[in-house]
């Protein structure tokens, strides 16, 4: 989280936006019915996801 607080916002913007393409992805390799090897993969790109979206909106706040 410490790592996620010193990036500067457009980096935070650029990576909340890949993620959300790899979630997509991830989620349709799912509704395919194809394997996943990682199954914790999409909890944990969730959860990236929401600490990237409480940094941004601390620093809306302040």
């Amino acid at each position: 989280m410490k790592k996620i607080r010193e990036e500067p916002l457009e980096q935070l913007k650029k990576r909340l936006n890949d993620l959300r393409l790899e979630l997509m992805k991830e989620r349709g390799f799912v509704a395919s019915g194809r394997p996943i090897k990682d199954t914790s993969k999409i909890k944990n790109l969730k959860r990236n996801i929401a600490r990237i979206l409480t940094v941004i909106r601390e620093r809306s706040q302040k």
